[in-house]
């Protein structure tokens, strides 16, 4: 295996482990916010710095996300399963990008006024 095809698969990996921090994080934001009702003040800022924690940590996984995404789209070039399918598996990809885009931008909608009340 040469470097190329191994920086190829790691920025893969960190470009999926990334998108798991992302939901992870957003997914605890929500939870922890759920956590408020009925805690006394000082929890609830003990839980209100975590939603800060996990918000921002979300972001610096969204532009882990951007950049490997963009590593990705100028590795995976050639045409590998002939022109036919190739406009296919682009038009999916379009497709793909503008409903996780969508799902970025709904989370985001969900958890900021969770986190900055």
């Amino acid at each position: 295996m040469n470097v190329k095809n191994a920086a190829v698969i790691l920025n893969g990996f960190v470009h999926d482990f990334a998108a798991g921090i992302w939901l992870a994080a957003i997914a605890a934001i929500v939870l922890i916010h759920r956590m408020h009702g009925g805690q006394p003040t000082e929890i609830v800022a003990i839980l209100n710095r975590l939603e800060h924690i996990f918000f921002w940590t979300s972001v610096v996984a969204m532009v882990v996300i951007m950049a490997t995404g963009a590593g990705r789209t100028f590795t995976y070039v050639e045409n590998w399963y002939g022109p036919d399918a190739e406009k296919v598996r682009r038009r999916m990809l379009i497709i793909k990008h503008l409903v996780l885009f969508a799902t970025f931008g709904a989370g985001y909608l969900c958890v900021y006024g969770m986190v900055f009340h």
